[in-house]
C-alpha cells in the first residue's frame, strides 16, 4: 500500500506535515485504539490487530471527519429532536419508540440524498486506486459507539461485500453513513443511554478475501463463560452466511491451552454466499455436504491461536470474524470484546488451581451492584468475621483471603470447604434453606474431579469455629434459651440496647474522627452483634427439626411449615404491620388520603422534606422513620439511601395499601389469623405426640413453643447490622459534606464512590508547603458513577463461578418445566393462588394491586411492605428459609422461590397459578 498518501492522525490526507486538520483517509496500518473518535471502533480494533502482527486484509479508513463534513448539516437538523425524544423514551412505551423510528428514517433518507463532497470523493478515489482499480472490497461501517467493552453494536450498522469500482464504493459509503440512523441502531443507543450527538461514523474499505471458508470465532465460550476455550462457527464461502444466520454452520470448540479440538459438530450448510464477478454477492444452494467440514482440525487450532493472540493484545476475550482464502491463508477481518461474559472474580489473595466462587450478593437477595464504599465496608466486615475466627488478615481493607469481587458484586472463594467432607455436608444444607438454586449448583460442582475431597476431618473447622463460639458465649445463650427462654429474651434486649448506644459518636467530631469511627464500627463492633443473637433463632429452627424427628412419619415438612406462620419477635413483620397501621389511620384522614391517591411518591417525598405534607401524614411518617428510617432497599450497601434520606418508597407503599378494600384481606388480620393457625397446629402436633406417650408430648410441645418464641429472631441480626450500616452512612455523608464544601467533591453523596483509603487521603494529604490540600477526586467519582450505572443494567449474575470463567449452572442446571409451560422452583410457603402477575425489578415506586402475584428477582426487607397486599410471591432467588420465604409464610401467602428467569419468563398482567406446596408456577 505504498501508494497511499501520508495519512496520520491529526493530519489530513494529502496535507503537509503540521496541518492539524483531522484526516479524511487513514491507512489501517496507521490506525490505533487512541483514534476511536476519528476512526470508530471497528477500524481502531483492526489497526490494533495489524500492529500486533496479525493477518488483516489491506485497506483504509474514511474517517468521521468525512462523515461530519458530508452529513453534518443533515444530522444537526434532527439531533435536537432525537435527543429530546430519546430522553423521554421509557421501556414499554412503543408510541415514543415509533416516534424515534420516524425521526431516524428522516435522517437516513436525507443522508442518502446528499452528494458526496468533491474533496471526499478525491480522497476515497486516491486511496481506492492504491488498492488497484476495480479491486473487490468490503465497505464496512465503523461507528464511534461500536465494538466497545460495554457495547458491541453487532449488526447495528451496515456492511457491503464485494464492492467493485469507485462509483459503487462511494454509494456504499453513503449507505453506511445512513445506516448510523437505522431504527435498530437508534433504539440500541437509546437503550444504552448514548445520546445522538455522541456518535459519528467512519467507514472501513478493505480488500476482499477470496474466501474458501469463513465465519465467527469467540476466544472464550460465550455459553459457559469458560476462558481458554475458543468457539468457532464455520461455513464455505463468505462469512455473511454465518453472521446472518442463513446457514447451519459447522461448530468447533478448541482448547487453546492444549491446542486440541474438544468438540466438532457439522452443520448441514445448505447454502453458500459467493461474490459475483462484477460486484455484489449471491446465495447459492448446495447439495447435502454434512460430511464435508468447512475446516480441518488443524485449521481450527490455528484460528484459535490467532484469536488467543488478539485476546492477549486487547486484554479481554474477543468476538472475531475470520476467513481462509483459497490458498489456505488465515485472515482476521474483525475483533471486538465479548460484552456478555461475566468477569472473573478478583481477589487480593488468589489461590492456586481452579477456584470456586459463590455470589454472596445473590445469597443476600441483592441483584444490583454495590457502590465502591459499600464494597469497602463489606470488606472490613468480612475481615472482622475472619479475625474473630482466628484467621490471618494481612490488611482488613482488602478483605480476608476468600473475599473477591466481580462486576461490583461480592463473591467468596469456597474452594477449601468444597474440597472438605464437612464443607460438603454443611454448605448445600445451608443453601437449601437460604438460596436453593445455589445449593443445586454446588452439588454439581462436587462432581467435578478438579474439586475432589482433600480434607476428610472437621478439625480445621472446629479449630476456628469453636473458640469463636465460646468467645461469643454461644453455648451459654443456647443453654439459657433451652431452660430459661424469657431470661434469654431479656438478655438479648439489653444487648441490643447497648449495641445501639455504642454506635453513637460524641458531639463535635471532625471529618477524620467520623471516618475513624465508621471504620471502627465496620472493623469490629458491627459483627459482634451476630454471634450474640444468632444462637437463639438457630435454637428455634433446631427445635423445629427435633420436633419433626420426635413426631416421625413422612411429609412432615408442610406440617412444620405451618408452625412458622405469624411468628412473634420478627422485627421485619413488626415494621410492615406498623406501616399498615399508619395506612389504616390515613384512610380516615381525607386530606392525607387525597394526596396519596393523587400525587406520585417522588413529589410527596419532596413535600415531606419541605414540611408541606398534611399534618396526619407528616406526623405518622416521622414516627415510622424514627424507628425504621435506617432501613432501605439493598440495605447492606452503605451507599444506598436510607428511607430517612428518601421516603419515596414508603410513600408509594402507603398509596398501595390504601387500595386494599376487603377487610378480611387486611394484613394485620391475616397475620393474626396465621399466628392463630400456627398455635392450633402446635396443639394438634402435641396431641398427636401424646398418643405415643406423655413425655414425648411434653418434649414436642416444648420444642415447638421454643420454635415459635425464637425463630422470628432470624431477622434481628441483619436488622442490627443495618442499624450499624445506617450510622456508618450518616458519618460518611458528613465526611462527604466536608469534602464537597472544600470543592473536592461535586456533592456529599460522591463519598460513596470512593473507598476509605481514598477518603482519608482526601482529608489528610498535604502539599509540599505543608498546607492541608485534600486530593481532588471528582474525575474518579465520575468514572465510577458511570461504571456503576452501566452495571445496574446487568441482568445475569452467576450464583457460582469458577476461576476459568465457567458457570456451572449453565453446564448442569436442568431447566425444570412441563409441556404446559409450568415453571419449577422450591416450595417456600404452602397454599395456592391464581391471579395476575406483577413483575417488579425494583420496589421503589412500584405499583402492586391488592391480590396480584409479586414476581421479583429477589427480596430483602426493603421489599416486604409490598408483601402485605400481594396474593402470592415468585422469586428467582432464595430458598425455603430465605428472607422472602420466611416473611411470605408469616403472612400466609403462597410462595415459590428459586424459579429460574421468572422475571423474564412471566409478564405483568399474565394470569398465573402459584402452588407454594408443590413449588410450581403455572400460566393459567
Amino acid at each position: 500500500m505504498t501508494a497511499y498518501p501520508p495519512g496520520k492522525a491529526g493530519q489530513a490526507s494529502g496535507q503537509p506535515d503540521g496541518n492539524t486538520t483531522p484526516a479524511l483517509v487513514l491507512r489501517l496500518s496507521h490506525v490505533d485504539g487512541s483514534m476511536l473518535p476519528l476512526v470508530g471502533g471497528k477500524a481502531a480494533n483492526l489497526g490494533e490487530l495489524i500492529a500486533t502482527g496479525l493477518p488483516v486484509p489491506d485497506g483504509f479508513c474514511l474517517t468521521t471527519e468525512a462523515y461530519l463534513e458530508a452529513a453534518g448539516t443533515v444530522q444537526e437538523g434532527v439531533l435536537a429532536e432525537l435527543g429530546n425524544l430519546q430522553a423521554t423514551l421509557q421501556p414499554g412505551n412503543p408510541g415514543r419508540a415509533a416516534e424515534l423510528a420516524v425521526l431516524a428514517g428522516r435522517a437516513r433518507d436525507a443522508i442518502r440524498a446528499i452528494p458526496v463532497p468533491p474533496r471526499i470523493v478525491a480522497a476515497v478515489e486516491q486511496a481506492y486506486s492504491a488498492l488497484g482499480h476495480s479491486t473487490p472490497v468490503a465497505v464496512r461501517s465503523s461507528a464511534t459507539a461500536e465494538d466497545l467493552p460495554f457495547a458491541s453494536f453487532a449488526g447495528q450498522q451496515d456492511t457491503y461485500l464485494n464492492v467493485v469500482g469507485i462509483d459503487a464504493v462511494l454509494e456504499a459509503v453513503r449507505n453506511c453513513w445512513a445506516s448510523l440512523w437505522t431504527d435498530r441502531a437508534v433504539a440500541y443507543r437509546a437503550a444504552l443511554g448514548i445520546a445522538p450527538h455522541e456518535v459519528a461514523l467512519a467507514v472501513v474499505i478493505q480488500r476482499m478475501v477470496d474466501a474458501a471458508s469463513a465465519g465467527v470465532m469467540f476466544t472464550a465460550n460465550p455459553l459457559t463463560g469458560r476462558r481458554r476455550e475458543a468457539v468457532i462457527d464455520a461455513a464455505p464461502g463468505l462469512g455473511e452466511a454465518v453472521v446472518s444466520g442463513a446457514v447451519n454452520p459447522d461448530h468447533f470448540v478448541v482448547d487453546t491451552e492444549k491446542a486440541r479440538v474438544l468438540e466438532r459438530k457439522l452443520g448441514d450448510k445448505r447454502v453458500m454466499v459467493r461474490p459475483l464477478p462484477g460486484g455484489g454477492t449471491r446465495t447459492q444452494d448446495l447439495p447435502d455436504r454434512t460430511e464435508a467440514p468447512s475446516l480441518t482440525d488443524e485449521e481450527a487450532v490455528d484460528l484459535a491461536a490467532l484469536g488467543e493472540q488478539a485476546e492477549r493484545h486487547f486484554g479481554s476475550p474477543q468476538d472475531t470474524e475470520w476467513a481462509i482464502d483459497t490458498g489456505g491463508a488465515l485472515w482476521l477481518t474483525q475483533s471486538r470484546p465479548i460484552t456478555t461474559l461475566y468477569p472473573i472474580p478478583e481477589s487480593r489473595y488468589p489461590g492456586t488451581g481452579t477456584r470456586v466462587y459463590l455470589c454472596f450478593s445473590l445469597a443476600q437477595g441483592l441483584t444490583r451492584p454495590l457502590t465502591p464504599m459499600g464494597l469497602a465496608s463489606l470488606r472490613l466486615v468480612a475481615s472482622s468475621v475472619a479475625k474473630a475466627a482466628a484467621f490471618t488478615v494481612p490488611d482488613p481493607r482488602h478483605g480476608p483471603s476468600p473475599y473477591a469481587e466481580a462486576a461490583q458484586r461480592l463473591y467468596f472463594d469456597l474452594t477449601t470447604p468444597v474440597r472438605s467432607n464437612v464443607g460438603r455436608r454443611i454448605l448445600p444444607r445451608v443453601f437449601d434453606v437460604m438460596e436453593a438454586r445455589s445449593a443445586s449448583v454446588l452439588r454439581h460442582v462436587f462432581d467435578d474431579p478438579r474439586f475432589s475431597v482433600t480434607r476428610r476431618t472437621p478439625l480445621g473447622l472446629v479449630r476456628h469455629v469453636l473458640p469463636a463460639a465460646v468467645r461469643a458465649h454461644a453455648p451459654e445463650s443456647v443453654f439459657r434459651g433451652l431452660f430459661r427462654p424469657k431470661a434469654a429474651l431479656r438478655r438479648l434486649d439489653r444487648f441490643t440496647r447497648q449495641f445501639a448506644d455504642d454506635l453513637e459518636l460524641a458531639p463535635g467530631a471532625g471529618p477524620v474522627d467520623r471516618l475513624d469511627h465508621a471504620e471502627r464500627l465496620l472493623g469490629g463492633l458491627l459483627f459482634a452483634i451476630v454471634p450474640a443473637i444468632l444462637p437463639l433463632p438457630a435454637l428455634g429452627f433446631a427445635m423445629l427439626w427435633a420436633a419433626g424427628k420426635m413426631l416421625g412419619g413422612a411429609n412432615r415438612g408442610e406440617d412444620l411449615q405451618k408452625v412458622l406462620r405469624g411468628l412473634p419477635q420478627n422485627v421485619t413483620t413488626e415494621m410492615d404491620l406498623d406501616l399498615w397501621r399508619l395506612a389504616s389511620a390515613l384512610k380516615d384522614d381525607r386530606e392525607s388520603r387525597t394526596v396519596l391517591e393523587a400525587r406520585p411518591p417522588s413529589e410527596l417525598a419532596a413535600e415531606f422534606d419541605a414540611g408541606r405534607l398534611p399534618p396526619v401524614l407528616h406526623a405518622g411518617l416521622v414516627r415510622f422513620l424514627e424507628r425504621y428510617g435506617h432501613r432501605a432497599v439493598a440495605e447492606i450497601d452503605v451507599g444506598m439511601p436510607r428511607w430517612s434520606d428518601d421516603p419515596t418508597h414508603i410513600l408509594g407503599v402507603l398509596a398501595n395499601y390504601l387500595r386494599l378494600a376487603d377487610p378480611a384481606m387486611a394484613p394485620d388480620v391475616q397475620f393474626s389469623r396465621a399466628g392463630a393457625e400456627a398455635e392450633a397446629e402446635v396443639e394438634r402436633l402435641v396431641a398427636e405426640a401424646r398418643r405415643r406417650g406423655r413425655v414425648r408430648a411434653l418434649l414436642v410441645g416444648a420444642a415447638l413453643r421454643r420454635t415459635r418464641l425464637f425463630a422470628g429472631l432470624r431477622e434481628l441480626p441483619k436488622y442490627q447490622l443495618v442499624l450499624g450500616f445506617a450510622e456508618v452512612r450518616k458519618q460518611l455523608a458528613l465526611v462527604g459534606t466536608a469534602l464537597a464544601a472544600d470543592g473536592h467533591l461535586e456533592s456529599p453523596d460522591d463519598i460513596f464512590f470512593l473507598d476509605f483509603e481514598e477518603a482519608r487521603q482526601a482529608l489528610t494529604v498535604r502539599s509540599e508547603d505543608g498546607a492541608s490540600q485534600p486530593r481532588n477526586l471528582r474525575h474518579l467519582v465520575v468514572e465510577r458513577r458511570a461504571a456503576y450505572t452501566s452495571e445496574l443494567g446487568r441482568r445475569h449474575i452467576p450464583r457460582v463461578l469458577l476461576s476459568d470463567g465457567t458457570e456451572p449452572e449453565v453446564l448442569h442446571a436442568a431447566r425444570a418445566g412441563v409441556a404446559d409451560g409450568a415453571l419449577s422452583g422450591s416450595p417456600a410457603s404452602a397454599g395456592s393462588a391464581t391471579a395476575p402477575a406483577r413483575v417488579i425489578l425494583d420496589p421503589v415506586g412500584a405499583h402492586l394491586e391488592p391480590g396480584e402475584i409479586l414476581v421479583a428477582p429477589s427480596t430483602d426487607p426493603g421489599w416486604t411492605p409490598l408483601f402485605l397486599t400481594a396474593g402470592g410471591l415468585v422469586m428467582e432467588m432464595g430458598g425455603p428459609n430465605s428472607h422472602g420465604a420466611v416473611v411470605a409464610r408469616e403472612y400466609g401467602i403462597p410462595a415459590v422461590v428459586g424459579v429460574a428467569d421468572a422475571t423474564a419468563r412471566l409478564a405483568t398482567g399474565q394470569k398465573i397459578t402459584v402452588d407454594g406446596g408443590a413449588g410450581t408456577v403455572v400460566p393459567a
